[in-house]
């Protein structure tokens, strides 16, 4: 079978242009061809095609009319039996996971963004040819696509099964650090851009390789062969370190990351600090993903639909659930501690808690408006809707909690559940009613209300009582003062902006509004306490001693406001604690 071919040239990299040329050995008489306006895994309609120029076609010597259908669809009457070439130009500097990049220092590129989809052929061979840069001698390519015939820069003929692997397989470009170690027998590469020179790989790739055996063994087994069970055989990490990022998009046998470059593990410092943790939390999720999304998947994503939104109710466990685990793996995998790991549960919970959209948006109806709410996300985002990466993560810790108190005795948790999924559903596409099902086979009853108070109601998740029943200690802490007021700031010099104003708070009940910028406050004549500049929000209990009562300075559109308000309570926080004889039993461990 003939193989659907394209060629991808650095056209200019100061113009961040790529060339592209696709050449279709066998066109139909009416080809269509069009770009995705999507990338699966990340689920708002980007219109890639807004980046394309300069879009020609010939057969042979004669140029083809090219008609647009749509903003990213074009039609060609073609003459059967002669090749039809394509050539196009993508311009290419969105520096982040999920479209192209392209400068004198680093080029990379997802296929959704430069590929053009052959209607009717997506099931056909792909091959891409990368064209060394040699303006750019140095250059490295990094791919999780099947090398046919490379260099020893990684330049050079690849290949895919179909377009959808075809895309699924992101390119980095440049002259980046590479690292390698194997886990389970499996082969995995490190590259990562941008770092700084104390930069410690060796610790990087030691660490990583920590996950990837702990994840391999969670789906298949403790045993000499789990990685022989595995869906990848090979496997490819794409870091671009930059001053300030962070995410990650999962592929079939690689993942694009971006972190702060600060994040990064130094020969100088060999402690772990907050940043490095984070990163291999998003390490830890990534690579989950390889498994749970892009294998056991939404039944909804059996066949992606690239020209236009792919909903589906179950983002709660896929994104949720993966969330759960990304923790708890590092735990196991021995990279934090039982401190650290309730630590990172608390944060989570705290941050479910102090979402009012809670209690207006079902996890479930997040899933589904991830298109519209959780990819545009706005001043009112925490007021109306609730993340399913976060309530998801919880809905997960219940499942598992409630399992580990109830069935103790058959041993059952939720990582039988999850491996059982992978059987039950052959890795493949699932429904909500398949995790209903297993639920129901290994503990001989139905979960239909659980899942119906969890998942698809705004009702407070029993975490309290759970956590209390595992033996954990739930403790209180306290709010800071911008939890207090029911405000999300940013605070850069000594100027307060308003963010958000959270739903029913003390401050939407004096008036403040996003986009405000609090300058100050007057407690009155009467009060000793008089009138301040308010440099950082945390300053708000000193300068106002005892008081509780003041007056708000606040600039709106270049007008100055004055608006009275009353300083809440302080408010409780939870604080987890696992004590020393419950550790054992605890889902991390």
């Amino acid at each position: 079978m003939t193989a659907i071919h394209y060629a991808i040239e650095a056209a200019d990299l100061h113009a961040h242009l790529f060339q592209v040329t696709l050449t279709i050995p066998e066109p139909a008489a009416a080809q269509t061809v069009s770009l995705p306006v999507w990338i699966p895994g990340s689920y708002l309609v980007r219109e890639f095609s807004k980046n394309l120029q300069n879009l020609q076609a010939k057969q042979g010597r004669r140029a083809l009319n090219l008609a647009q259908r749509d903003k990213c669809t074009w039609e060609m009457i073609c003459k059967p039996g002669v090749p039809l070439v394509m050539s196009y130009q993508v311009y290419a500097f969105d520096n982040s996971v999920r479209t192209a990049w392209l400068d004198g220092q680093r080029g990379f590129f997802n296929g959704t963004s430069l590929c053009l989809r052959v209607h009717g052929q997506e099931k056909q061979p792909h091959q891409l040819q990368l064209h060394p840069i040699h303006a750019q001698a140095k250059w490295q390519a990094a791919t999780g696509l099947t090398p046919v015939k490379t260099d020893k820069n990684g330049f050079g003929l690849y290949q895919a099964a179909n377009y959808d692997e075809l895309v699924d397989c992101p390119v980095e470009l440049g002259t980046f650090w590479s690292g390698s170690f194997s886990a389970c027998g499996i082969p995995h590469r490190f590259v990562v851009a941008g770092a700084l020179p104390s930069f410690d790989g060796k610790r990087l790739l030691a660490d990583t390789q920590k996950i990837c055996e702990a994840e391999i063994r969670f789906w298949h087994g403790q045993g000499a062969h789990a990685g022989k069970k595995a869906p990848h055989k090979n496997y490819l990490f794409m870091l671009n370190a930059v001053h300030d990022g962070y995410g990650g998009l999962e592929h079939r046998n690689s993942t694009a990351l971006i972190c702060n470059r600060a994040d990064l593990p130094r020969h100088t410092s060999p402690h772990t600090n907050e940043g490095y943790t984070t990163l291999l939390g998003l390490i830890s999720h990534e690579y989950f993903h390889t498994w749970n999304v892009k294998q056991l998947r939404p039944d909804a994503f059996t066949q992606y639909d690239y020209a236009q939104e792919n909903y589906t109710q179950l983002l709660w466990f896929f994104e949720g659930f993966t969330s759960y685990y990304d923790d708890i793996l590092l735990r196991r995998a021995g990279l934090i501690d039982d401190a650290t790991y309730t630590q990172l549960l608390g944060k989570t919970i705290a941050q479910v808690q102090q979402t009012p959209g809670r209690l207006v948006q079902s996890v479930a109806q997040s899933s589904f408006d991830a298109w519209v709410k959780y990819y545009r996300q706005d001043e009112n985002t925490p007021n109306a809707t609730v993340s399913y990466y976060t309530k998801g993560a919880l809905v997960a810790l219940c499942l598992d909690l409630t399992l580990r108190s109830k069935f103790k005795a058959e041993g059952l948790t939720l990582d039988v559940v999850m491996r059982g999924l992978w059987k039950r559903c052959k890795a493949g596409p699932m429904r909500e009613q398949d995790l209903l099902d297993e639920l129901q086979a290994l503990t001989g009853r139905i979960w239909q209300k659980e899942i119906q108070a969890w998942v698809h109601s705004t009702q407070e998740l029993p975490l309290r009582e759970l956590l209390m029943g595992q033996g954990i200690i739930v403790s209180a802490e306290t709010s800071t003062i911008a939890q207090r007021l029911g405000l999300r700031v940013s605070e850069t010099g000594s100027i307060t902006h308003v963010k958000s104003v959270m739903r029913g708070s003390a401050a939407e009940a004096a008036g403040l509004a996003a986009g405000d910028e609090w300058l100050g406050l007057d407690v009155g004549a009467k009060s000793q306490a008089g009138s301040w500049r308010l440099g950082k929000l945390d300053e708000l209990p000193a300068l106002l001693g005892k008081e509780r009562q003041f007056t708000a300075l606040v600039s709106r559109d270049r007008q100055l406001l004055r608006l009275p308000m009353t300083m809440p309570q302080p408010s409780t926080l939870w604080q987890l604690q696992v004590p020393q004889d419950r550790q054992a039993s605890w889902p991390a461990v």
